[in-house]
């Protein structure tokens, strides 16, 4: 049985992150990710928006971790290779009747920390974005655009060079809680083949992402629920991908369940339109009942009148791990705390967005408190 210092549950852009910093502090880091390669979920399948910090409530962990994030990582992709664009954003609009909601979204921002913001008339829209369509926006700076595969991957790379282990197709299957220690029962393999092995680790890190409030009912802890909510993407044809110069989007009107569906400029040139966002039963349900593409052109027309059904294909997908169920009022925040009946054990549960953005600042967060175990 393998003894270390620290077990890192789940191998998505949040848990390298605490794996490469923990690592830094720390010898004998082990990660574990039950899917064949890391960042398989929610960290790669999502926009790859470097976000501001505007839409969290104040003081919320959300808030904090996200302006906190933000600088980070920026100067993270800047000084090791990772493609992003420091390209700021457009949150437009549409009519006057969104301009109270409009002007709220800056007042939180600024709130916030937000640095930059500033609401802007048709003419500054149009001059940053000359085929978008709206009477205002509120224009903040501070967003850019990367490329999550390759900061999961920088990421990773940097956990196994400060000599953390790092190891896929390892899916835990039980936790037992003990005096000075949690003693975690790994599959590793293939499913139907899998060989099953024991980490005892002095720290665990519950990073699981979608699956994090299984992880944490193995040590009796049943008060969270993840609902799984997918969101969907089209893929705006080549010839048509110049019609945005960055990201812009609508006012948000579903508090707390997406921010809407949006214009986004890839680090390699292309246009995405979404995320969808509709509660699903299956954590694994990415491509049954996809929307038709027609669904996505009448959200995006007022935004971008030029677009059409011709113009999009069906993309890629995610799974948000929402902590609130259907119709829930409100926000539900980042839980990241150490687990109220097994102090050992770090509980990271509802790391949605702005989770890839705040993940530096997420791991800082963590190493305080493992430093507190350790």
């Amino acid at each position: 049985m393998d003894r270390v210092n620290v077990l890192v549950i789940g191998g998505g852009v949040v848990g390298c992150a605490v794996a490469r910093e923990l690592a830094a502090r720390w010898k004998d880091v082990f990660l574990v990710e039950g899917a064949p390669y890391l960042g398989a979920g929610a960290s790669t399948r999502n926009s790859g928006v470097i976000h501001s910090g505007i839409y969290y409530p104040p003081g919320s962990l959300k808030a904090t971790l996200c302006v906190r994030g933000n600088p980070l990582m920026h100067e993270f992709c800047a000084a090791h290779g990772v493609p992003h664009r420091a390209c700021g954003k457009l949150v437009v609009a549409s009519s006057e009747s969104e301009m109270p909601a409009l002007e709220a979204l800056s007042a939180n921002g600024q709130t916030n920390g937000v640095p930059g913001l500033r609401l802007v008339d048709r003419a500054r829209i149009r001059a940053l974005e000359p085929n978008i369509e709206a009477v205002a926006a509120l224009e903040v700076p501070s967003t850019g655009i990367l490329n999550a595969e390759e900061v999961v991957k920088a990421f990773a790379r940097h956990a196994a060079e400060r000599g953390a282990n790092l190891l896929t197709r390892a899916r835990v299957t039980a936790l037992e809680p003990g005096a000075d220690a949690i003693r975690a029962r790994v599959a590793i393999g293939e499913p139907g083949s899998a060989e099953e092995e024991s980490i005892e680790a002095r720290c665990v890190i519950n990073c699981a992402g979608l699956f994090a409030d299984e992880v944490a009912a193995m040590i009796g802890n049943t008060r969270y629920r993840i609902y799984p909510v997918r969101g969907e993407y089209c893929e705006v044809a080549r010839e048509k991908a110049d019609l945005v110069r960055a990201l812009v989007y609508p006012v948000p009107h579903q508090a707390g369940v997406t921010l809407g569906v949006h214009l986004t400029k890839t680090t390699w040139g292309g246009l995405w339109v979404g995320p969808t966002a509709d509660y699903i039963d299956d954590k694994n349900d990415y491509e049954r009942n996809r929307r038709p593409v027609e669904e996505f052109v009448r959200s995006a027309k007022a935004m971008l009148p030029e677009i059409t059904a011709a113009d999009l294909r069906l993309a890629h997908t995610g799974i948000r791990a929402k902590l609130l169920p259907p119709g829930a009022p409100g926000t539900a925040d980042f839980v990241i705390a150490p687990d109220p009946g097994v102090p050992r054990m770090i509980q990271l549960i509802g790391i949605e967005s702005p989770g890839l953005t705040s993940s530096l600042a997420i791991a800082e967060h963590v190493a305080r408190l493992a430093a507190k175990i350790l």
